[in-house]
């Protein structure tokens, strides 16, 4: 089975292709099947904002093929669920990575619930252009400070720090991170229900 995982962000793809080691399906990004340019992702939330991902990819790849995105918002308690799908953006369109963490920690400043969930909802389109859904979320909470250097395009990924570990992201192994992250969880619920869809396919 193909599919394209339709994203521009390199920190997702590294994280991603591991979960799908060993498996029948193969995963291309959109440069591999030649589609240009990222979706405005102008959604209300998650959901929305993956499946018009996983869409952008679908309508413009030169073939029919399956299609799988993601899209993840940190909600953070004492923000009153801020930044929410707005996390890649809420220091302006054009922040970079360490302005994004810092920004969030500029906001958090004095404050005393520095709790926060991370949310991942992943939309997989198949050949027949139908949409599915799948979730995962992991709680945490937000330092004061960076505990080391960001992962690339990941802003938070310095700063939260799950519950019951004594690592944040971005010192963690990719195995590390994937076995309990809500990104994790989420694509490896689309892996079942994409093998499944195999099983099903070859009675």
């Amino acid at each position: 089975m193909d599919i394209v995982l339709a994203t521009q962000n390199t920190s997702k793809i590294v994280q991603i292709l591991p979960m799908f080691e060993g498996s029948p399906i193969n995963l291309f990004s959109m440069s591999h099947v030649e589609i240009k340019g990222k979706a405005p992702e102008n959604g209300k939330n998650l959901r929305e904002n993956a499946l018009e991902k996983a869409q952008y990819a679908f309508d413009r790849a030169p073939f029919r093929i399956r299609t799988m995105a993601d899209d993840t918002g940190l909600f953070i308690d004492g923000l009153k669920g801020k930044p929410g799908h707005h996390a890649a953006r809420w220091a302006g369109e054009k922040a970079t990575t360490e302005e994004i963490t810092a920004y969030t920690l500029m906001r958090l400043r004095g404050a005393e619930n520095r709790r926060a969930t991370f949310k991942t909802v992943v939309a997989v389109i198949t050949l027949e252009g139908i949409p599915h859904f799948f979730q995962g979320e992991v709680r945490g909470t937000i330092l004061e400070e960076p505990q080391c250097a960001p992962q690339p395009d990941m802003p938070y990924s310095p700063i939260f720090l799950p519950d019951g570990q004594t690592k944040v992201w971005a010192e963690m192994t990719t195995e590390e991170e994937n076995a309990i992250s809500h990104r994790g969880i989420a694509f490896r619920a689309a892996r079942k229900f994409l093998e499944g869809q195999l099983k099903f396919a070859a009675r």
